[in-house]
């Protein structure tokens, strides 16, 4: 039995093709929109232009991509941003020094890196908490809090969060915290955050919503007029904007957004499944899976689960690596999202900047492996898993 999720409403998916792609607003009347790669544009006279006059400052194939990416967020605003951390960089930078930000313990590692690096520099402290634990939440608030970043599922430990009992105690507390859910992981097929509160989402368009693993892109989308205004300016003053090229791939990507996710899935549930039953594996993390301690949050928040999953092997790292070296389907790699499956291990990759007691206090042991289940048959994907299993019993 596949797990039962939130009904999605009909029209993603027309959404996903259609919104931002009017033939009619080119003069050509193209039915895919061009690749506008001019860096400036001419005008009627000084400042005046017809909507471009930079292309930091706006770009049409760009323009495009954001409001397709706010629609499927049932957003009014969407900003693309050059990748995810340049999303998040442009996020903080709303902030002043001497203001505090409370933040997921269990974030991508960049996220982390970020913030405890180089934010924490300039006197932009974080506060790192369980976010499933709203008491920890609310000990991590302080009269100077701005902003309280979550991501959920979180990663690469896939602790699901209550999206809305985060917001409304946030926003009772003090309305103008800025509540921003990271949902990389599910995209807005599988999670609509502003459905439940929060102020802003941010993706790495690198993942799921491109899904070919060859853009890195970020984007935040938000119903706060506000927000967009202070955002679009630092878009702008900042410069962390994406290609045009890079637009269009994304822009590309959306179109098949809803049949992949389906898909990816699938796929992962068949895979999670069939790893539970394996004796070398300690334990499968999935939040589509019964075992996993946020099920029943899960099926009431999520439309759905992604192809993302963890699990902890029986034995060492020189286990871990064997394993992981003996795949052949599944490539040894960072990222995910893509069509192709990825297998990595955090505590040496993609987590190796999270401090070592950080990392054995959340769980990102020798032993823990982060799958991304792709789109091939699943069947074949298993015999993978199966065989490297194998290599090291």
């Amino acid at each position: 039995m596949e797990p039962e999720y939130r009904k999605q409403p009909k029209g993603f998916a027309t959404k996903a093709i259609h919104v931002g792609q009017d033939p009619e607003q080119w003069n050509s009347y193209c039915v895919i929109p061009p690749i506008v790669t001019s860096t400036t544009f001419k005008q009627n006279g000084p400042a005046e232009h017809r909507g471009f006059e930079y292309a930091r400052s706006g770009n049409p194939t760009r323009n495009v991509l954001e409001k397709c990416l706010a629609s499927l967020d049932n957003a009014k605003h969407g900003l693309c941003f050059s990748s995810g951390l340049g999303a998040t960089t442009c996020i903080l930078s709303m902030f002043n020094s001497g203001d505090h930000i409370a933040v997921s313990d269990d974030v991508y590692g960049g996220t982390n890196r970020l913030m405890r690096q180089v934010t924490s520099r300039l006197n932009l402290e974080p506060t790192f908490f369980d976010p499933t634990n709203l008491e920890e939440l609310k000990s991590s608030i302080r009269p100077n809090t701005k902003m309280v970043w979550i991501e959920t599922p979180t990663n690469p430990l896939l602790k699901v969060v209550d999206i809305k009992a985060v917001s409304d105690y946030v926003h009772n507390y003090k309305p103008e915290i800025v509540v921003v859910v990271d949902n990389t992981f599910l995209t807005s097929y599988f999670q609509r955050p502003l459905e439940w509160g929060a102020d802003m989402v941010v993706y790495s368009l690198t993942k799921y919503m491109n899904g070919h693993s060859d853009v890195v892109m970020g984007a935040a989308v938000t119903n706060d007029d506000n927000l967009h205004t202070r955002l679009r300016f630092l878009q702008n003053a900042t410069g962390i904007v994406p290609s045009p090229f890079d637009c269009y791939l994304v822009n590309r990507g959306l179109k098949t957004l809803a049949l992949r996710m389906e898909q990816h899935q699938k796929n992962s549930v068949d895979v999670a499944k069939w790893l539970e039953k394996h004796p070398l594996i300690e334990k499968v993390i999935h939040p589509g899976l019964p075992s996993h301690p946020q099920y029943e949050l899960t099926r009431r928040q999520c439309y759905g689960h992604s192809g993302i999953m963890s699990f902890y092997l029986v034995g060492d790292l020189q286990k871990s690596k064997k394993f992981l070296q003996s795949l052949k389907l599944f490539t040894l790699a960072e990222s995910l999202g893509g069509y192709e499956s990825l297998a990595e291990l955090p505590c040496v990759m993609t987590h190796a900047s999270v401090p070592a007691e950080d990392r054995k206090i959340l769980g990102i042991s020798d032993t823990l492996l982060r799958l991304s289940v792709g789109l091939e048959e699943a069947e074949d994907l298993i015999a993978d898993l199966d065989q490297a299993l194998k290599s090291i019993s």
